[in-house]
């Protein structure tokens, strides 16, 4: 099944693919019909090129990212093996994935956390920049996935690098509060309704090393946040809300970019 377009991106293209196929039905002139296709084709191109010109993934994260599109996540949802409906599209992916993996070398980070995991394509393409003696504590709420996300880690030479802590975030984030954790890089796509107190509880309890850096996924949520009010969901609601009170916070500073569906990167002063 071809997935759904999940991005702002993905929807603009999806939208003129057919206001294009409306308009060569309808009496429209040829240079309007010119205008849309060529708006339709600079929109359409993006993605495609991106993948064409990042490092390719590894064998690991592609087998990865090709389980998790093979799997019938509603049918394990209907059989009460998952607590919440998943879907394949709440993967990362190869360019955000490489993007993750960059930054950690970038930060040359030696400790993450990741909040949110899926299946585990992020934790992994993270966990292959890190250095043998560098981890990743990353959460997830559900079994299922955790035991599916860890029966691909050990396919690959970096998965040991990746431990799994299984139950709601907030927990595990006080927990580590608990323990005296601290991370140099931590990455968010959980909860949409939890980021604020995410971002909060991070910065009150010290999880994270001064000049250390925060990614945070979904934060254009398929443009809902600058979309009129009755537009948005209470998820889009929820990242609007986020994007405010982390623009309003001179802890930090911080950039939100059009990756995917929205990537803001968040660095602690």
């Amino acid at each position: 099944m071809k997935p759904r377009p999940i991005t702002p991106l993905g929807i603009l293209v999806q939208q003129l693919e057919e206001v294009l196929d409306m308009a060569k039905q309808a009496e429209v002139t040829p240079s309007v019909i010119a205008g849309i296709q060529q708006a339709y084709v600079l929109a359409a191109g993006i993605d495609p090129y991106l993948e064409e010109c990042t490092t390719r993934e590894s064998t690991a994260l592609a087998n990865l990212a090709q389980k998790t599109a093979a799997e019938d996540w509603s049918k394990r949802f209907s059989d009460g093996e998952t607590v919440r409906q998943l879907e394949q599209e709440m993967l990362s992916g190869h360019i955000e994935g490489q993007t993750l993996k960059l930054f950690v070398y970038m930060n040359q980070a030696k400790r993450i956390l990741e909040i949110g995991m899926f299946t585990g394509y992020s934790a992994l393409a993270m966990a292959e920049a890190l250095p043998d003696d560098g981890y990743i504590i990353a959460c997830e709420v559900d079994s299922y996935v955790a035991e599916f996300a860890q029966a691909c880690f050990a396919q690959s030479p970096h998965g040991n690098k990746i431990k799994v802590e299984v139950a709601p975030a907030l927990d595990t984030l006080a927990k580590l509060a608990q323990a005296q954790e601290c991370f140099d890089f931590i990455f968010i796509d959980a909860d949409k309704r939890e980021y604020v107190d995410y971002f909060k509880f991070i910065l009150a309890k010290d999880l994270l090393t001064p000049g250390g850096f925060i990614c945070v996924d979904n934060t254009l949520l398929q443009g809902q946040p600058y979309l009129p009010v009755e537009q948005r969901t209470p998820n889009g609601e929820a990242i609007a809300q986020f994007n405010s009170v982390v623009a309003a916070d001179d802890r930090v500073e911080q950039v939100l970019l059009p990756l995917r569906d929205g990537l803001t990167i968040i660095r602690r002063k």
